[in-house]
């Protein structure tokens, strides 16, 4: 099982996106990139721990690529906007690709930036990082689009 690891702006909507997709086993959403091993909503609210809110992918490389992956993460958001996704700004809502070997990064590298010259009218800010500090989100936060909303069937 391959894994990859996405920060879009708000996690919730993005987990949901990806948990939809043939080839997707597992789907959590938590932080990373942070000072600590360990961190909780309320601290990376404060914008002082460089946590990035984010979904951790889990994948079967014969089924789905990490290209179409990334691919779909480009769609699901504005790459463009520094620390802002909607009405949510904060760094925590940094635009990230998170990688775990150097066959991911050079595929994040590529792709940014064949979008950056063909799709995009301002540069994407984006960044591609190797995964460092990642904790699951509390257990309120997971799959809290499927909880919170399920009467509707979505």
């Amino acid at each position: 099982m391959a894994k990859a690891v996405f920060g879009a702006g708000c996690f919730w909507g993005v987990e949901k996106k990806f948990s939809e997709v043939k080839g997707v086993t597992s789907t959590e959403v938590g932080y990373t990139q942070g000072k600590n091993s360990k961190t909780s909503y309320e601290e990376v609210c404060t914008g002082t721990t460089d946590h990035v809110e984010v979904v951790l992918v889990e994948f079967e490389e014969d089924k789905i690529t990490y290209e179409n992956l990334v691919q779909l993460f480009y769609d699901l958001h504005d790459p463009t906007t520094l620390n802002q996704q909607g009405p949510d700004k904060g760094t925590q809502y940094r635009s990230l690709l998170g990688y775990y070997d150097e066959n991911q990064k050079e595929i994040a590298a590529t792709i940014t930036e064949k979008l950056n010259k063909e799709k995009f009218d301002n540069k994407i800010t984006t960044t591609i990082e190797a995964v460092k500090n990642y904790c699951p989100a509390e257990e309120y936060h997971q799959k809290y689009i499927q909880k919170k909303y399920s009467f509707l069937n979505i």
